[in-house]
């Protein structure tokens, strides 16, 4: 079964929205070392129910909460979303030493991700 393993926040200016979750949940935020600009957000305890997540700049094209689901095969839950109605609105894409993510709509128009891990993903 695939479940809902990040998040992602919209931000204007991201660094007010850092300040914002630190100082009023205590979240851990690092700038990721990746080709774009993304603050990975650890939200709590490993073991202890959750997830983490990123505020990222906001993309006008972009919902403002970006939910992603796990998932064993990327390419195998695209064939299954577009079979059954959903659409893929930013195709299947590398993250290096990450994996796989696509961006889709499912049949009620909600914006959501689904990602493949791969740490050998260049």
């Amino acid at each position: 079964m695939a479940r809902v393993v990040h998040f992602e926040l919209a931000a204007d200016d991201p660094e007010r929205a850092i300040q914002f979750y630190q100082n009023v949940f205590g979240w851990q935020i690092q700038k990721w070392e990746g080709p774009q600009d993304y603050w990975l957000a650890t939200t709590g305890e490993q073991g202890t129910p959750g997830i983490d997540g990123a505020i990222m700049r906001r993309n006008p094209n972009m919902p403002a909460v970006v939910n992603t689901i796990g998932v064993a095969s990327l390419d195998e839950a695209l064939a299954k979303l577009t079979a059954n109605g959903g659409t893929i609105v930013e195709p299947k894409m590398t993250i290096p030493h990450v994996g796989y993510l696509a961006y889709c709509k499912d049949t009620e128009g909600n914006f959501f991700g689904i990602i493949q891990n791969d740490p050998s993903a260049a």
